[in-house]
């Protein structure tokens, strides 16, 4: 968005006519912008809508319509504000790949490159993001932050994790946690690295496809696939049957125990 002002004067609109109004955007920064999209409707005579209460007309509908001198409705202003949120470009990434035997629990860290993070002096357009699980630090990072725990609670950054499904959301939803345990950024590039531990406790094999989303406070959002494994389980016990001759049954007998009701 800019901020130059552009009018679409003159057209004429029937009665229950639809209108197309285009709105173009193309960030260069990853952050937000706002926009006003203002709509004045006139009679085409020039007439005026009567209004009979003109003192509630000034209190009530001020900032929604044009008063005429005489006091009646000139024009009437539809305001629709608009927000930009840029997005980093889709590439083909490698999920970053989280793998556990079913019944098991693991945890594992996983880093993102945050390009274009602004505000920032140096902050670059954003051209790429990444996911890596525990990758090795940057030698050239030249600041660290530590942050508190929980969903959502850095002062800049907003994350969760979106599955494909509402299905895979029920399934995963309980088996997946996710929390933000470091915030770094390299003062050269102006990329901020942020590193998340995963923790991941399946309960039967599965393989589900996940979106890790983060949004900076000042209106950028990246995207990075992540990808969830569990494997087959240990194996419980082993249980051996002997035989007491041909053509004869044999029975043995064990217990299984439910871990809910």
């Amino acid at each position: 968005y800019h901020n130059d002002l552009f009018y679409l004067t003159g057209t004429r609109l029937a009665p229950k006519e639809k209108l197309d109004i285009p709105v173009l955007f193309m960030p260069d920064t990853m952050k937000m912008y706002e926009a006003v999209v203002v709509i004045h409707v006139m009679r085409e005579n020039g007439e005026n809508w009567p209004y009979e209460d003109s003192a509630a007309l000034n209190k009530g509908l001020k900032s929604s319509v044009t008063v005429a001198e005489n006091g009646g409705i000139q024009g009437i202003l539809w305001i629709y504000p608009v927000h930009g949120i840029p997005e980093a470009p889709q590439q083909k990434l490698v999920p970053a790949v989280v793998r556990c035997r079913a019944r098991q629990r693991v945890e594992r860290r996983v880093e993102v490159l945050l390009t274009g993070v602004v505000p920032g002096a140096n902050a670059m357009p954003a051209t790429r993001n990444s996911a890596t699980v525990n990758t090795n630090k940057p030698a050239n990072i030249q600041e660290e932050v530590q942050v508190t725990d929980g969903f959502s609670t850095t002062v800049e950054f907003l994350y969760e994790l979106q599955y494909q499904s509402n299905e895979t959301k029920s399934q995963l939803g309980a088996l997946v946690g996710m929390h933000l345990i470091q915030r770094e950024r390299d003062t050269e590039s102006g990329i901020v690295t942020l590193i998340f531990n995963i923790v991941f406790a399946p309960n039967k094999p599965m393989r589900n496809e996940a979106t890790l989303v983060v949004q900076c406070a000042t209106g950028g959002v990246w995207k990075f696939p992540m990808l969830f494994i569990a494997t087959e389980p240990e194996v419980d016990d082993v249980i051996n049957i002997e035989a007491v001759g041909l053509n004869k049954e044999s029975i043995v007998g064990f217990k299984l125990t439910s871990q809910t009701r």
